[in-house]
This record gives structure tokens, C-alpha cells and sequence, in this order.
């Protein structure tokens, strides 16, 4: 799986760029063949929830996206990677039910 990471408006700190790969690289556990995965994070308005993750997953014909806001960038990588897990199993799911 290849991995991009992006930092809008502010720099990533090396700790936390490897925070964000590891958390992705948990993902294959549950569907070994997806392609691609690009992390963002930017911060947000939001006084609640100032820092946002966004997860972009591409598999074979679809792409699986999560969106999460948070107090802090790892909660919202945290957040994300559950949503983009239970939309995998889902994929995951609808794939064996074709073949």
C-alpha cells in the first residue's frame, strides 16, 4: 500500500507523521489489497474540534473516504481509521458476496 501524507497550514512534527502511518498501516488487517491511502490534516475553525484528519482509501473500484475533527490530530487520525475500518469490512463484505 502506497501512503501519502499531507499537512495543510501547519507543520507535522516527525512523531506524528509516523503516528499517522503506523494507524494506517493497521488498516490492511482487515482487506490486504488496498492501493493507495492519503492522510490529511489541517486545522479547522472549530474551537470544539480544531484539528481534522481526512482519509482517502482506494481498493480495486471504489474509494473509501473518512472525515473526523478533534481536539487533537492523533484522536482525529484515531477516529477516522475506525470509520474507514467498519467501511472496509463492509467492502469486504459485498466482494465476497459477488464472487
Amino acid at each position: 500500500m502506497k501512503t501519502t501524507f499531507t499537512a495543510r497550514h501547519f507543520e507535522a512534527s516527525a512523531d506524528l507523521q509516523q503516528y499517522c502511518r503506523d494507524s494506517v498501516e493497521k488498516l490492511e488487517q482487515f482487506y490486504d489489497r488496498i492501493v493507495m491511502c492519503d492522510i490529511i490534516l489541517e486545522p479547522t475553525p472549530d474551537d470544539d474540534a480544531p484539528q481534522q484528519a481526512e482519509l482517502v482509501v482506494k481498493v480495486p473500484r471504489k474509494v473509501l473516504t473518512a472525515k473526523e475533527s478533534a481536539t487533537s490530530y492523533e484522536q482525529a487520525v484515531h477516529n477516522a481509521i475506525e470509520v474507514v475500518s467498519r467501511q472496509l469490512k463492509r467492502y469486504k463484505e459485498k466482494m465476497n458476496a459477488t464472487n
